[in-house]
């Protein structure tokens, strides 16, 4: 492990109305050296960071080779208006307004375009997004326009028929990918996208009495089960934590999520390797 393929630099796994709030009027050189010593700690040299709205990313970018760290972001996630994803971005109304936002993204030296298609898993609910997914045709042309601009695309998203049109629309990989099924898992494969589950922003959710258990545990076991089978299809996999997410912390998560591949798929030298070819294969695709 020495590479944590999903995280916000800006969130402290603890409070993210106090971490926001930390850099709203600037980001926080103090809080962000923090969470590169934990990466260090750990010995995670790449870090591809998810998005944020206050500069955050960028500037643990210019201090992360302090570190030893390559660290990657697209500076800001991008999501329609009135849709989620505005915790970690800004938003478009219109295909002009998504333009803008990736000529600011290319202004900022962003590495890569990151898109919101669908909200993230009701908790209350086992099984459910929140909100509608964005309308295929839609997420064609961001991507579409994304890769024009020469921008690889990584994609939040669940539920399986948003998988299928994330990933025939060429998202280079899918965060988070809950409630999938045989086809998005198949698709997935056939297109060679990277998928990155997240798969402890659910389990170390478990005990702590935020939501309920038995929701959080069937939800966790239909992630490691599609996890099994993605393996069994041939899917790249590469473990990003999410970290800064609730109960995930900087460092501590992509260990967690390394761990949770390794009890799921058995810590052999075959699930070792394909574990590297996903992380190599995010290193080359958002470098």
């Amino acid at each position: 492990m020495s590479a944590e393929c999903h995280a916000h630099i800006f969130m402290d796994g603890k409070n993210y109305k106090e971490a926001a709030e930390a850099h709203r009027n600037g980001p926080d050189e103090r809080l962000i050296r923090e969470h590169l010593e934990a990466y260090q700690r750990e010995q995670v040299n790449f870090v591809r960071d998810g998005g944020d709205p206050y500069g955050a990313g960028l500037l643990a970018r210019e201090l992360a080779p302090e570190y030893g760290i390559t660290y990657r972001t697209p500076g800001f996630a991008i999501h329609r208006e009135g849709r989620y994803g505005k915790i970690v971005g800004r938003g478009y109304g219109s295909r002009e307004e998504y333009r803008e936002l990736l000529r600011e993204l290319r202004r900022n030296g962003g590495n890569f375009v990151k898109i919101m298609t669908t909200g993230i898993m009701d908790f209350s609910a086992d099984g459910s997004v929140t909100g509608e997914p964005l309308p295929r045709e839609e997420v064609f042309w961001m991507v579409a326009m994304a890769h024009d601009a020469g921008y690889s695309v990584m994609a939040h998203t669940n539920g399986a028929q948003a998988v299928i049109d994330a990933v025939e629309a060429g998202v280079d990989s899918v965060e988070h990918g809950n409630f999938q099924n045989e086809e998005s898992l198949q698709c997935m494969a056939e297109h060679h996208a990277v998928w990155v589950p997240t798969t402890v922003t659910v389990k170390n959710l478990i005990g702590n009495g935020r939501y309920n258990d038995r929701v959080l545990e069937r939800i966790y076991k239909t992630q490691t089960d599609n996890i099994r089978k993605a393996r069994a299809l041939g899917v790249l996999m590469a473990a990003g934590s999410d970290a800064g997410a609730y109960c995930v912390l900087h460092g501590q998560g992509i260990r967690q999520e390394y761990q949770v591949f390794l009890e799921t798929l058995g810590d052999t030298p075959e699930v070792r390797q394909a574990l590297l070819e996903g992380e190599t294969e995010i290193r080359r695709r958002f470098d």
